[in-house]
């Protein structure tokens, strides 16, 4: 059985959806519907069965496999950059993470982690995903943090080269609309610019960068599940690896992007960014793919015009924008 954590997710449920495609459905989808709206990204997915995360916890603390688990792809976490409870961080992110690696390696399982760049901080040291350099990096919030422990945890304990880790870069894509306000930039855009016609960008507070100069590497849905899917396929790769497309775009860019995938005319308007942020706010990200591709990897990354074309086009233009196996 495949066991996605963090399944009713954005990443997770495009994860059991990408599996379906594959023609997997023996799949246990872990996660914590509460009063989220996330349990639409399930409705139109194929999988064998649900368990809440407290439940899966027993069976790990346990190291009971009844599961007969051949993968566990490790999306559940907490992803809000702006969380600031630092001991739910440890116990959700962490702690919690901890666990799934030793059961899947008890077991022989595969372990795809979920990982962030938010680990690289403000970027003085690169985006180089070499195990060398993890020592050094220093995020700029506590979830950042929470998903560097357990990086620095599996090199310290010598299992980096039987795991996976992802370091996922600026993630859009069908399936995120649960998000509030960690949604991407794009998919408020999409909904701002049918309200108002325009969008707001945050102003730059650095010399070096105009406002919505700001550079980030915005990596599709779609392209994330590939990679995990090829990950999955290639059970002798492991270690940290990024996954953005390697090329830094501005945010004027993605806006730009979305007002021609929705066919009307750029109409920006830049705003105060909250001082709450300021000082932890990354100006710039770019994944170094290299290692990727050293291992292996070898597809076509999706640019953004054609990643948001698709995305604005197929998904948040309807009125079901789901990613769907049935």
């Amino acid at each position: 059985m495949y066991i996605v954590t963090g399944g009713a997710g954005f990443i997770g449920s495009a994860m059991v959806w990408k599996l379906n495609q594959m023609g997997i459905d023996d799949i246990l989808v872990v996660d914590n519907l509460s009063t989220s709206d996330k349990w639409n990204n399930l409705v139109g997915l194929r999988y064998q069965d649900y368990l809440h995360r407290d439940q899966f916890l027993k069976f790990l603390v346990e190291g009971d496999d009844p599961f007969e688990t051949t993968a566990v792809v490790h999306m559940g976490a907490c992803s809000s950059t702006t969380e600031a409870d630092a001991d739910f961080l440890m116990e959700n992110n962490y702690r919690y993470t901890q666990h799934v690696c030793r059961f899947c390696l008890e077991h022989g399982a595969r372990f795809v982690n979920a990982s962030s760049a938010a680990t690289y901080g403000n970027g003085e040291f690169g985006f180089n995903d070499d195990h060398a350099g993890i020592d050094r990096l220093r995020p700029l919030n506590m979830y950042g943090y929470s998903k560097q422990l357990f990086d620095l945890w599996a090199k310290d304990a010598g299992v980096l080269d039987r795991i996976v880790s992802l370091k996922f870069f600026n993630v859009y894509g069908p399936n995120e609309y649960h998000k509030d306000d960690m949604k991407s930039v794009i998919c408020k855009a999409h909904a701002q610019i049918l309200e108002t016609g325009k969008l707001k960008l945050f102003k730059s507070y650095r010399d070096e960068y105009p406002d919505g100069g700001q550079r980030r590497d915005f990596v599709y849905i779609k392209d994330c599940v590939d990679i995990m899917a090829w990950f999955l396929e290639n059970p002798d790769k492991g270690g940290i690896f990024n996954v953005g497309t390697g090329t830094a775009r501005t945010w004027n860019d993605l806006a730009r992007a979305v007002f021609a995938a929705m066919g009307r005319e750029t109409n920006i308007e830049y705003i105060p960014m909250p001082e709450t942020i300021r000082d932890k706010y990354q100006y710039f990200t770019q994944a170094d793919m290299d290692k990727l591709k050293a291992a292996g990897y070898d597809k076509e990354m999706t640019d953004l015009e054609n990643g948001v074309r698709d995305y604005v086009q197929n998904y948040l233009d309807e009125d079901d924008g789901y990613l769907k196996s049935r």
